[in-house]
């Protein structure tokens, strides 16, 4: 029997502070060498990756397998060398001239009608300014998923069911805040992984691994630690979403 969504992780590195970028919100290269060996473990061991459009233009690009060990696991395995990357926005407001676009993976957008209406418009102005060298340029998405609710929000829920369907079953979210707080609110996380870098960035308007409206105590998502690993001078922590049945 399929899953009713992908077992779903969150991988975010964030300051001492609990910070996950700076105040002007720059791409966060604060992590080390081990960090990013981290992530990219646990983006190879995924089906599909999941992040949102703001964490897409913070740093242009998405990262891919690139670990010949990790990348000869996923064929083993029958995968295709680089999980599908899906970038999760409303409006679509994306710019085609991004690296991500030029990047050698399987790119799907998560929107909305309106996202996918105003995406297809950007993507033919731009060909038009390119003129004959628009062939040259792979700058669409593979898919384009369209899961609307009433109120014309993205419907997640619906989306990630519809990803189980089609047989990604395990999915890591890469940030950002909002994106998580909107997965938390709805209980569709099962793990995070978080390192604490050696550093205080503070800053009231720098982004946290959890943005939105925030959690009183008493409906606040519970966590249990299954992990504890410190190298050098970061902090590696895993935890597990608990729930009413644990």
């Amino acid at each position: 029997m399929l899953q009713h969504r992908p077992h779903t992780t969150v991988v975010l590195a964030m300051s001492a502070d609990g910070k996950i970028a700076d105040f002007k919100r720059s791409p966060a290269r604060f992590g080390s060498r081990v960090d990013k060996a981290h992530l990219e473990k646990q983006i190879a061991a995924a089906d599909a990756v999941l992040f949102g459009a703001g964490t897409l233009r913070a740093y242009g690009t998405t990262l891919t397998v690139s670990d010949p060990t990790l990348v000869e696991l996923r064929a083993q395995e029958g995968k295709l060398p680089q999980p599908v990357h899906i970038v999760t926005t409303h409006s679509a407001n994306l710019n085609p001239e991004i690296n991500f676009f030029k990047q050698p993976i399987r790119r799907w957008l998560l929107t909305t009608t309106a996202g996918a209406v105003s995406w297809k418009k950007r993507l033919q102005t731009f060909h038009s300014t390119l003129g004959t060298r628009a062939q040259e340029c792979p700058l669409e998405f593979e898919q384009i998923l369209v899961f609307e609710t009433p109120t014309r929000e993205i419907d997640i829920p619906a989306a990630l069911k519809h990803l189980a369907n089609i047989h990604i079953t395990r999915l890591v979210v890469l940030g950002g805040g909002e994106l998580v707080a909107s997965l938390l609110q709805l209980d569709l996380i099962d793990e995070l992984w978080l390192t604490v870098c050696p550093l205080i960035l503070g800053g009231n308007t720098a982004p946290t691994p959890v943005e939105g409206k925030g959690f009183l105590p008493d409906l606040a998502p519970k966590l249990q630690l299954l992990e504890v690993h410190t190298v050098e001078q970061e902090v590696f922590l895993h935890y597990r979403l608990q729930r009413s049945a644990d």
